[in-house]
């Protein structure tokens, strides 16, 4: 037979996920424990030992023993919700995420949404019965209202770290975010283009990611500011439907229509990433417009594979390294200091890649 202090070390691991899920923190006093379990002081410090040495509490001088974030979930899960695990962008960062927790002793689950609120309400209530230590996610459309935001809501009442990717879940107005700096982004590219003459600039966003509206924000201020008041007409706005049939099924009919109809004199375009510029190349080629000679094309991002675009794109890159180890410290240290952490969003600011796929504006 096991002794004592083994089995009410067993009790103790079944226990301390419920009083961690109900919010509680700081354990009771050992005269209180002793009693509730029927076991002597000395059989109790034993087993406390045990329970610290596996990193489930924490002992502090003059305070007493609190729960540790990996008393939630013992094999220390991180679950990484993604939009997309095919998306261009993700593999390298979901890597950089992977790297970082690994080497604090975390493993990573991935899930992915497609960017489908039905797909990510179904992973969230999955979460809700298998919680792990802790969640770093990539919200669906971020820049709508989400019907799963009280799912969101009942994770973090049970005392789940979460941290959001490039865009929070609007109803959470207090979540943490790691993601670029959009606007600044915006700005930054526009200004590019103004500097080099360009008076009439067009562009190209997403509609339902928060990361469109932001870098527009970013372009049509930076137009102002310069006192090139932008066209409402000059601007497309694709949704993540739109934008499957775009890239995954090569439909070409909404770029033709912009580039045949909405571009006007605009002698410049701002895109929203890199997959959607080099479609615009494309196009454009198509059309017989040459680039940059005709239209410049600037974009976000800077995949290292779209250097090779024809011709290679001038491009704001963001350190990805950066964001994934940015995004993994910050869930960790919720997790190691839980009641005592203090987290903030972080927005990470671009540098501007000058190629070849912009010019000076052409004269009239």
């Amino acid at each position: 037979m096991a002794p004592k202090y083994e089995q009410l070390v067993q009790t103790l691991r079944q226990t301390l996920p419920q009083w961690y899920a109900d919010g509680q923190r700081r354990l009771p006093c050992e005269q209180e424990l002793a009693a509730r379990f029927s076991v002597s002081r000395q059989t109790l410090r034993q087993a406390l030992a045990v329970l610290e040495q596996d990193g489930l509490i924490e002992k502090r001088r003059g305070s007493g023993s609190f729960l540790c974030p990996a008393a939630a979930s013992q094999d220390r899960r991180i679950a990484v919700i993604a939009t997309s695990l095919s998306d261009y962008i993700f593999p390298s960062l979901l890597k950089d995420i992977q790297a970082c927790l690994s080497a604090q002793g975390f493993s990573v689950v991935i899930h992915a949404t497609e960017n489908s609120i039905h797909r990510e309400r179904e992973i969230l209530q999955q979460l809700l019965l298998d919680p792990p230590a802790g969640i770093l996610v990539e919200s669906c459309k971020t820049a709508l209202p989400n019907p799963n935001a009280e799912l969101y809501q009942a994770l973090r009442q049970r005392g789940l770290p979460m941290t959001f990717l490039h865009g929070s879940c609007r109803e959470l107005s207090d979540a943490f975010c790691v993601g670029d700096d959009n606007y600044g982004g915006g700005y930054l590219l526009a200004g590019h283009l103004i500097r080099n003459g360009h008076q009439k600039i067009a562009g190209i966003f997403k509609s339902d990611d928060v990361q469109g509206p932001e870098r527009y924000h970013g372009v049509v201020c930076a137009m102002r500011d310069a006192g090139l008041f932008p066209l409402d007409e000059n601007f497309l706005w694709f949704s993540s439907f739109q934008r499957y049939q775009l890239v995954e099924l090569q439909d070409e009919s909404v770029l033709q229509n912009f580039l045949r109809q909405q571009l006007g004199g605009c002698t410049a375009v701002v895109c929203y990433n890199d997959e959607l510029a080099r479609q615009v190349l494309y196009y454009a080629w198509r059309r017989g417009v040459e680039i940059p000679r005709r239209l410049s094309v600037v974009t976000f991002n800077n995949v290292p594979s779209q250097s090779f675009a024809i011709p290679p794109l001038d491009a704001l890159a963001v350190p990805g390294a950066e964001m994934g180890a940015a995004a993994a410290r910050m869930i960790v240290g919720k997790l190691e200091n839980p009641d005592e952490y203090l987290g903030y969003s972080i927005r990470i600011p671009g540098r501007l890649v000058r190629r070849e796929s912009a010019a000076p504006a052409p004269s009239v």
